[in-house]
């Protein structure tokens, strides 16, 4: 992706190097990434050119270009320059390019202002607190980059409802570290067996189902432990979850595994509308098939809903 530059923006990156960095910036017009199908946005320190170049080959579908945590003050100038540098040598992208900036009092509001030339496929922020302040996040934010909020302060939980100001508002993050830290809970209860987690990831799913927002779970730190995430992974598809934040490729490579089946369930669909459909035109309504079982008006549209919602 960065060709022979690779070595020169290392060297500038290192040395925060602001003035050489600047001399690689050039928006280019780009095509945006529309899908609302991804299952594991991939966080990837903006600062790590190295890591940037791999954007091409990664397995995830999703890449959070991150500008918060991990990235320490002196090195924000940087990571948002070559979070720029990598959006616009990535006119078009296969996976989902979105950017996280920091809580808007606290530079965000700066770095959605010079990554909007940019275009990244969506903007994600942190810390929001009430529809007040997603629709100043709305105002920020150029159409037809997509708004997605993190959802990890007591107010924003207890606000979730309300959320969706704007239709770009498109997908919630669900940062269960934070949010256990605001409401002052134990992260030892952060188990897949705890009942308060497990009331916690349903509701966070069924609010943001119903107000037509895609929920992504919670990142798992311990991203060495394999095992472990794929005890979370298992109940997350059990709930419904599509989606979930990943740390290192490994991670992605289960989530696409465990949430990556995306052409099964949409080619059931497809049938199931296409049989009701044909069973309808003659006046039936309700048949038995003997792959599918019983289907009926309530079978096809959800069938319907799930092949609008692909698309």
């Amino acid at each position: 992706m960065f060709h022979n530059d690779l070595p020169a923006l290392e060297r500038a990156a290192e040395a925060l190097d602001i003035g050489t960095l600047d001399t690689y910036l050039s928006s280019q017009p780009r095509i945006l990434n529309t899908s609302a199908t991804f299952h594991a946005p991939l966080m990837l320190s903006a600062h790590r050119v190295k890591h940037l170049a791999k954007i091409p080959q990664l397995a995830a579908d999703a890449v959070m270009f991150n500008l918060e945590d991990g990235v320490s003050e002196a090195q924000k100038p940087v990571a948002l320059r070559l979070c720029a540098i990598a959006l616009s040598r990535l006119p078009q992208s296969d996976k989902k390019l979105i950017v996280r900036v920091n809580p808007l009092d606290e530079g965000g509001a700066e770095e959605i202002a010079f990554l909007a030339p940019f275009m990244p496929d969506a903007i994600r922020v942190p810390k929001v607190r009430t529809a007040e302040e997603v629709e100043r996040i709305a105002a920020m934010v150029p159409a037809p980059i997509e708004i997605h909020l993190s959802i990890e302060t007591k107010e924003a939980w207890l606000a979730l409802n309300t959320l969706r100001v704007d239709p770009r508002v498109s997908t919630f993050y669900l940062g269960i570290l934070d949010l256990f830290a605001d409401l002052g809970l134990d992260q030892a209860l952060i188990a897949p067996e705890n009942p308060t987690m497990r009331y916690l990831l349903s509701h966070f799913f069924v609010t943001t189902r119903a107000l037509g927002v895609k929920p992504v779970s919670f990142v798992y730190q311990d991203y060495r432990n394999e095992a472990g995430f794929a005890a979370w992974l298992a109940l997350e598809s059990e709930m419904g979850f599509d989606a979930k934040g990943c740390l290192s490729p490994k991670q992605a490579e289960q989530v696409m595994a465990a949430f990556g089946q995306d052409g099964a369930a949409l080619a059931r669909a497809r049938e199931i509308v296409a049989l009701f459909e044909a069973e309808r035109a003659n006046g039936v309504t309700g048949f038995t098939h003997e792959v599918y079982g019983f289907i009926d008006e309530p079978i096809y549209k959800g069938a319907l809903a799930l092949l609008r919602g692909a698309e």
